[in-house]
């Protein structure tokens, strides 16, 4: 289904643009999304442009009670792809992202790392980000090659304002201008069906969305043999108050299910 080149491409990058992987399944997540949108979860979250015309969508967490989502985590060949991506024996969901950004809406999403926004650590993790709408270069997801390996985690910040997501941010480093030439930012025209699989770690960011058509995505996120759950200092993003887990446990099975291995 992958070869031992893009799996190679994974590891060393931290990011690989996989073709036709998902066809099958466009017109089931489509369907979902149109459900997602008609009836958001509490989660959901809509950003808007300084002139307040923008619009940018978000919510999480709703795989288990949108069935083409679950249907996707649970039938797909998204968990046994993410084993072969992560070199894990086993897979376990840990949650879906819906972003919807309203035609010349913008609104860009900053460079940053998802990770640091998570209570997981560990090495072998995946999110696949799923383009439901053909997405040209200029307004596809850029990714920073090799970022996942960098010493620190990336500052967290709250994209409102580039303040602190967390009180005492003392153990992340400042991001670095990604923008100054000194980076390789991977970024590809995608359609439907496509994946771009990329590591927790790796930064990446978005342009605001320039053409007359909306862009929309799913995410799903993935963890696999060393993911453990860490205590950050503050509440994450998804939150889940009345997780009562200790760093170094690996994450509660109830919540977050095997799905592979």
């Amino acid at each position: 289904m992958i070869t031992q080149q893009q799996i190679s491409q994974y590891q060393d990058e931290g990011v690989v643009v996989l073709r036709g992987v998902f066809n099958d399944w466009i017109e089931r997540l489509n369907q979902g999304a149109d459900e997602n949108v008609a009836n958001p979860s509490a989660r959901a979250i809509t950003h808007q442009s300084a002139d307040k015309k923008g619009r940018f969508f978000e919510d999480f967490c709703n795989w288990q009670r949108i069935p083409q989502y679950q249907e996707f985590v649970e039938n797909s060949p998204m968990a046994e792809i993410a084993a072969a991506l992560m070199g894990s024996q086993r897979v376990q969901f840990f949650h879906d992202h819906y972003l919807d950004k309203a035609a010349v809406s913008g609104v860009a999403t900053p460079w940053h790392q998802d990770m640091p926004y998570y209570f997981v650590e560990g090495q072998q993790h995946v999110s696949f980000w799923i383009p439901l709408d053909s997405r040209q270069k200029q307004v596809s997801l850029k990714c920073v090659a090799g970022s996942h390996n960098w010493p620190k985690l990336v500052r967290p910040t709250k994209w409102s304002g580039n303040t602190d997501f967390y009180a005492d941010s003392s153990q992340f480093m400042d991001l670095p201008d990604i923008d100054n030439g000194d980076f390789q930012i991977r970024s590809d025209a995608v359609e439907p069906g496509d994946v771009v699989a990329f590591n927790f770690k790796t930064v990446h960011g978005a342009n605001a969305n320039a053409l007359d058509t909306n862009s929309r995505t799913l995410s799903f996120r993935l963890v696999g043999d060393d993911a453990r759950y860490v205590q950050r200092p503050g509440n994450t993003s998804p939150n889940y108050p009345d997780n009562n887990q200790c760093s170094g446990e690996r994450l509660r099975e109830d919540w977050f299910p095997i799905i592979y291995g």
